[in-house]
């Protein structure tokens, strides 16, 4: 296996994992001196890791890997092996665990290889989650809400700022911003973005508006209508144009105009839909869930 290949590959990966794994000459930034401090150890040749002595990134922030793919990918790792070495951790004698390359290393197994080239690293958890996090988001296929909860992972589980999340990634703060902005849609609309049912300019158009009844109200729209990004940028333009409407029968019972605002605001805090009801003394607030992992995502909000 060449080594000369292995600076073209590692350019791809942009200036925030290179860093991390130390592969690549650098000019000195605040980034890189930052990243310098990570105490990884730089491999000097590939280290031949049996596939049995590896376990999966607890930290792997990519929830879906296409089958199809990962048969082709198989395949031609059969007819031309491992060309890009996948990268461990040592946890101890003969036991490793995998950082980067879950791909390379579930088509491996597919393939029938008993054991595959990688760069042995030392790393923390948290190292080990920014680069995870890192190498996925430039590597891999990700839809819109997996890089915006890698975003979010990387500025709340690693400490890092939006600056620095800029320079990591490779990124302008503003399209970091527009990905963590996702993350404040309602369920069903994160769903469907997740599943490719709406595409990121559709979301990013629903997204401005503030009233979450509203959004859902666009997104039937556009599942149903079909509309293309331009028709709902323009259909969103005609709502902010129009006074906001408080629906007589969306709006809670014996409620004043505190309580409403204080349900849209706090729809827009858990991402769904939010019941409001008060007489002026008393009341309640219902906030709905789709599922385990909503009912977790509001849990988290909540810190409990």
């Amino acid at each position: 296996m060449s080594t000369k290949k292995k600076p073209i590959k590692r350019n791809a990966l942009g200036r925030g994992l290179g860093a991390l794994l130390n592969d690549t000459p650098q000019k000195e930034s605040k980034a890189s001196k930052e990243l310098a401090t990570l105490k990884t150890t730089p491999s000097a040749a590939m280290n031949e890791v049996k596939l049995s002595e590896v376990e999966v990134n607890p930290f792997q922030p990519r929830t879906h890997f296409d089958q199809e793919a990962l048969a082709e990918l198989a395949e031609s790792i059969k007819v031309h092996g491992i060309i890009q070495p996948i990268t461990v951790r040592k946890l101890k004698a003969n036991q490793y665990q995998l950082i980067s390359g879950e791909r390379r290393f579930q088509a491996s197994k597919l393939a029938g290889l008993t054991s595959v080239p990688a760069y042995v690293r030392t790393a923390d958890d948290q190292q080990m989650l920014e680069m995870a996090l890192i190498e996925n988001i430039q590597r891999e296929n990700l839809n819109a809400i997996e890089i915006a909860l890698s975003y979010q992972r990387l500025l709340t589980e690693c400490d890092l700022k939006q600056e620095e999340l800029g320079d990591r990634v490779g990124k302008k703060r503003a399209t970091v911003n527009n990905y963590l902005r996702l993350l404040k849609l309602p369920p069903d609309i994160q769903l469907a973005l997740k599943e490719l049912k709406i595409s990121m300019g559709h979301a990013r158009a629903i997204v401005t508006i503030e009233d979450v009844a509203l959004q859902l109200e666009v997104f039937k729209k556009i599942i149903a209508e079909e509309l293309s990004v331009r028709k709902v940028e323009e259909l969103v333009r005609q709502l902010s144009s129009t006074p906001n409407k408080v629906d007589k029968d969306t709006t809670p019972s014996g409620s004043s105009r505190e309580v409403v605002q204080l349900q849209s605001k706090l729809a827009s805090h858990f991402g769904t839909k939010v019941d409001v009801k008060s007489d002026g003394k008393k009341g309640e607030i219902k906030i709905p869930f789709v599922s385990i992992e909503d009912l977790n995502r509001i849990l988290e909000i909540l810190n409990i």
